[in-house]
């Protein structure tokens, strides 16, 4: 009697998952907070081994002839960049008696455009008193240039206009001249021609007032711009406080540490594709998550309280069913060889103590035998090597191996420790593509995955680590038969072999 089983299609996969990037992220805490903490450590030393110069600060009203209220200022950005001019700084060096470079001395100050007619000199130096005399020097120089420049550009446009004007009255006189004493009443022939005269020199004498009155207001306007331009606030030396500025580096340090520790860990979580989430071992696995064991090494003692008890019941499961596995049962490590040999002695000692007419031998496979050259305490399972297996094969002795499906493993060396094994793998160990092929590589090589034992989960995942999306997947589904009818007309069902779980077609097509 056979069954037809159809499995549902398994959902699109989301282009970008958030939970599995954030539980990764979070994993990798301890990069990021060493950022921080880097980052933190060194904008406080920054502060301390590297001060600010002594440093002047120094205010200018700056006034302009073109100044509108809707100016988005572009007048005052012109002034900060005249400020920085060798012309400007060489006045400055020259007031100050240096020798300097107006270079070099341009390094040092820098301009800042408050308002649309306020300007901030800002002036370092080797002292408190020499960045205030900079300040004043320089603040000087700005304003006797932009003075200079003022009156210059005035009487420029006075000149042009007192010329116009002199072009104007050279221009009326012709007029006048041809004009002569006539009238329009002693010529009536010409009279059209005269009132185009006199109209003319109605004209030429308006532009002469108005260039005579432009001339005079071009003049008059420069004594306000020089008035207008003034030191509003006098040098003074800005005050440091090292407590403020270590703590204000040390912050911004933290926070850019914390930023790139965070981009860091969340790039290399997406290029590296390690699944740390139950659900995703379970599925790349093909067999599900039967048991957990937090990491070793607690600082806390509820936690050391809590491991010990999650030990316990993952040794008292792990005995149960090696017990009532007929064949041999091996452990296969990934990631985490001190934990699965921890949980084989574990298991050794368990079932020594409840099967006391038959001794457990524990046969380490892991490389470099961490096990087998381990020095043994009283009370422990008898541990040999791998290449000691042969010596293991008493009738009243059970075997336990431990191996490791890690890269560089001799495949078909798995079957001889066990046709069912448990996998112990620990959580963003592997990648997602290693983990395919340690699911393909033991269902090649006929080895039954009973179930993953999962070290390290994170502590806020919440998803389910067993496969349940149909019979060819859970584990329940796939190991039993149909119900049939033997002679005796009662039900009855067959437990089938477990194999390894089923790869998926993708990776089938990569072999």
């Amino acid at each position: 009697m056979t069954t037809d089983r159809t499995a549902d299609a398994p959902a699109a996969a989301p282009l970008l998952d958030l939970q599995p990037l954030v539980v990764a992220v979070r994993r990798r805490r301890r990069l990021w907070c060493s950022l921080a903490m880097l980052g933190l450590v060194a904008g406080g030393a920054f502060a301390v081994l590297l001060p600010p110069p002594p440093t002047a600060v120094t205010k200018v009203l700056v006034a302009h002839k073109e100044d509108q209220p809707n100016d988005t200022g572009t007048l005052i950005r012109t002034d900060v960049e005249l400020l920085r001019t060798t012309r400007i700084a060489e006045a400055a060096l020259k007031a100050l008696k240096s020798s300097e470079k107006p270079e070099d001395f341009m390094a040092d100050y820098r301009g800042t455009g408050l308002t649309n007619n306020l300007l901030e000199i800002t002036v370092s130096g080797d002292s408190d008193a020499q960045a205030v005399a900079r300040a004043q020097a320089l603040a000087d120089a700005f304003v006797a240039d932009h003075v200079r420049r003022m009156r210059a550009t005035a009487d420029a446009e006075s000149k042009a206009l007192l010329e116009q004007r002199e072009r104007t009255r050279d221009e009326l006189a012709e007029v006048n001249k041809a004009i002569g004493d006539r009238s329009p009443e002693s010529d009536p022939k010409a009279s059209a021609s005269l009132e185009s005269l006199f109209a003319r020199r109605a004209e030429l004498s308006s532009r002469v007032a108005d260039f005579d009155q432009r001339a005079a207001e071009a003049r008059t306007g420069t004594p306000g711009i020089v008035s207008g331009t003034q030191i509003v606030d006098a040098p003074r030396a800005v005050r440091h406080s090292l407590p403020r500025t270590a703590v204000t580096n040390a912050g911004i340090g933290l926070v850019l540490g914390l930023v790139l520790g965070l981009v860091l860990a969340a790039v290399g979580s997406l290029v590296a594709d390690r699944p740390v989430l139950r659900r995703e071992i379970a599925a790349h696995l093909g067999a599900s998550v039967v048991a957990e064991l937090p990491r070793r090494g607690s600082p806390w003692l509820w936690r050391r309280r809590r491991i010990r008890a999650a030990r316990s019941r993952l040794t008292t499961s792990l005995a149960r069913t090696v017990r009532g596995s007929a064949e041999p049962v091996s452990l296969l490590e990934l990631g985490c060889a001190r934990s699965a040999g921890v949980i084989a002695l574990d298991l050794a000692a368990a079932l020594e103590a409840r099967d006391g007419q038959e001794s457990v031998v524990v046969v380490d496979a892991l490389p470099g035998l961490p096990l087998a050259r381990r020095r043994p305490k009283p009370g422990d399972p008898a541990v040999i090597g791998g290449e000691d297996t042969a010596a293991a094969g008493a009738e009243q002795e059970r075997r336990l191996c431990v191996g490791s499906v890690a890269p560089g493993t001799a495949w078909t060396d798995l079957p001889h420790l066990g046709s069912r094994t448990v996998l112990v793998v620990r959580a963003g160990h592997g990648s997602a593509a290693w983990l395919h092929t340690v699911a393909r590589q033991l269902a090649d090589q006929h080895v039954t995955v009973i179930g993953v034992v999962l070290i390290d989960p994170d502590p806020r995942d919440r998803t389910d680590g067993t496969l349940w999306d149909g019979q060819a997947h859970a584990l329940r589904g796939r190991s039993e038969r149909p119900t049939v009818r033997n002679g005796t007309e009662r039900p009855r069902t067959e437990r089938l072999p477990m194999r390894a779980a089923r790869v998926p077609d993708s990776d089938q097509e990569g072999r």
